[in-house]
């Protein structure tokens, strides 16, 4: 990821700033890249995750992909695969669908639940989004680049 984005701290009200930040967030991405998604059930995961795609150019609906685990976006200018963790039982699960492989593949990662498992299957230099807030609540959003 581009240097853009240092730590940082946004407070979003509703869903269309959300996807506003996630939109902004897709013009610093590098092929490679992953960033993890941490935040409580309803907290605007997914609607960030709907405004990095758009960002992206991907024509492919932006869905929770909790029953599906992964959904590939290979029509984004970066492609781009997206990834719930919520229901996985062990890192044994992300290892079977493999995981190891999208590591390597190249393409933008984007992981809800991404602290599964302590965040033990995120690689070095994972982009963290976490977001407190749901509901009506105002949601605070800060950005960390392991490492910084």
């Amino acid at each position: 990821m581009k240097k853009i984005f240092s730590p940082h701290n946004w407070e979003i009200k509703n869903e269309e700033q959300m996807r506003q930040l996630g939109y902004a967030l897709s013009q610093s991405l590098e092929a490679g890249d992953v960033l993890g998604l941490v935040g409580e059930l309803g907290a605007g995961k997914t609607r960030l995750v709907q405004g990095v795609l758009q960002g992206l150019g991907s024509e492919i609906p932006a869905v929770s992909p909790t029953f599906a685990l992964v959904q590939e976006h290979p029509d984004a200018s970066l492609p781009t695969a997206h990834f719930d963790f919520y229901r996985l039982r062990s890192t044994d699960d992300a290892l079977s669908m493999g995981w190891q492989d999208y590591l390597h593949s190249g393409m933008v990662l984007l992981v809800e639940w991404a602290d599964r498992f302590d965040g033990s299957l995120m690689p070095p230099g994972t982009v963290w989004v976490v977001i407190t807030g749901s509901g009506e609540e105002v949601r605070r959003v800060k950005i960390k680049m392991e490492g910084c």
